[in-house]
């Protein structure tokens, strides 16, 4: 018996519940998992209510799970 697909506020919690996440580090996820999961405007504010930054770049969604300012440098 398979336990199904993670609920948006599970999968929430995996993912900022990590480690890296935990420790203020970067976090990357595949956009489609994302859009499969939760859907992209409730990762969207997800992220924002914490106040990370999040770029997508080649399919993948990645989090800065901190409030530093980012700089773009190249």
């Amino acid at each position: 018996m398979t336990a199904g697909p993670p609920t948006p506020p599970q999968f929430f919690a995996e993912i900022f519940g990590s480690r890296a996440a935990r420790n203020g580090e970067v976090i990357r996820r595949k956009v489609r998992d994302i859009e499969r999961y939760v859907g992209r405007e409730a990762f969207l504010g997800e992220v924002t209510r914490r106040g990370y930054s999040v770029v997508e770049n080649a399919g993948q969604f990645v989090v800065f799970c901190n409030r530093e300012p980012l700089r773009r440098l190249r």
